[in-house]
């Protein structure tokens, strides 16, 4: 049981901790997370493997932008997600937004389970060489990992 107490305890931090960030100015939030993550991984008991520690980019404030989410055909599929397992996953929407003047979109999924997600995850050309091979995220409900929306557009950091 002490597992499980400890993963609840990580779980309400993470969601506590971008309640903070999304209080905050974007690039004090972005350090607040950054700190906050890093005083996790190196004591938390429920923290990820603590001899792979996360390496961080500097803010660059260019990299936030709102994206608008629109409707998107349905597409049921599996995502990878750690130890080799997979979820189910549907897709419900895109988001398109404008990156350092190019017109970007990304699929919006909804994650099976218990309570669902929303999910938005992306690669880009880091993944696999200075980031995780699989790709990152920018939402993940489940998770807490939410940076909320402005004028009605969901914020992408």
């Amino acid at each position: 049981m002490t597992d499980f107490l400890e993963l609840l305890d990580w779980k309400r931090r993470v969601f506590d901790l971008y309640a903070r960030v999304r209080a905050s100015a974007p690039e004090d939030g972005w350090r607040l997370w950054r700190d906050e993550r890093e005083h996790l991984f190196a004591g938390h008991p429920q923290s990820p493997n603590q001899a792979v520690r996360p390496g961080y980019f500097d803010y660059d404030p260019g990299a936030r932008v709102l994206g608008d989410l629109e409707g998107a055909s349905p597409q049921d599929l599996r995502l990878p997600v750690s130890r080799d397992e997979e979820i189910a996953a549907h897709r419900v929407a895109r988001v398109r937004f404008a990156f350092r003047s190019t017109q970007a979109a990304l699929d919006v999924f909804w994650i099976d389970g218990y309570g669902g997600g929303l999910f938005l995850p992306f690669r880009d050309a880091t993944s696999g060489r200075s980031t995780y091979g699989a790709g990152r995220y920018l939402y993940d409900t489940i998770k807490g990992a939410d940076l909320g929306a402005e004028d009605g557009r969901l914020v992408l950091d």
